[in-house]
């Protein structure tokens, strides 16, 4: 097998995440106001509209769209489309919150092997899905060889589910 067969690119992580947008202003107001992401400085060559946000360890990059007319409209909230998704500590104060913004979402639950993981889905202004998840009980079990890690202790070493330590 050649070296870094596993991870032939060397990744290290999740950088960022870019997504297009009708106002810059709605955007960053919803992904400061309701996910806690704050605003970091953009490099001064970028000569378009645009914001970068940073939080939870990565970014985002919201990219003003020229064109705001041909962006996809909001849809009703499927669970199978795209998305990103983030942990949580309380699904209960999550969805307080969501009610107390009046953010329109979605649960749903995942079953099975004993396994139970909490989801609520909801858009951005733009269309775009975000789900929230207790998923720190679902186990990363590799498809070949390996041990069941669950997603709260998995760290990634060149492509390796390795235990973390404490």
């Amino acid at each position: 097998m050649k070296e870094n067969a596993v991870n032939p690119l060397r990744l290290t992580s999740l950088n960022h995440v870019s997504l297009l947008c009708r106002s810059l202003e709605e955007s960053m107001n919803f992904y400061q106001k309701v996910l806690g992401f704050f605003p970091v400085r953009r490099p001064e060559s970028l000569d378009f509209e645009g914001a970068w946000l940073f939080g939870h360890g990565i970014g985002i990059h919201l990219l003003g769209s020229t064109e705001p007319e041909k962006l996809p409209k909001k849809t009703a909230i499927n669970s199978k489309d795209n998305h990103i998704s983030f942990q949580c500590e309380s699904m209960a104060a999550v969805e307080k919150k969501l009610d107390e913004m009046e953010i329109e979402y979605v649960r749903e639950i995942v079953e099975g092997r004993g396994i139970k993981v909490d989801q609520i889905f909801f858009h951005d202004p733009d269309g775009f899905m975000i789900e929230i998840c207790n998923c720190d009980s679902l186990p990363v079990v590799p498809l070949v060889g390996g041990l069941a890690q669950y997603c709260a202790k998995v760290k990634l070493h060149q492509g390796q589910p390795q235990p973390q330590t404490n």
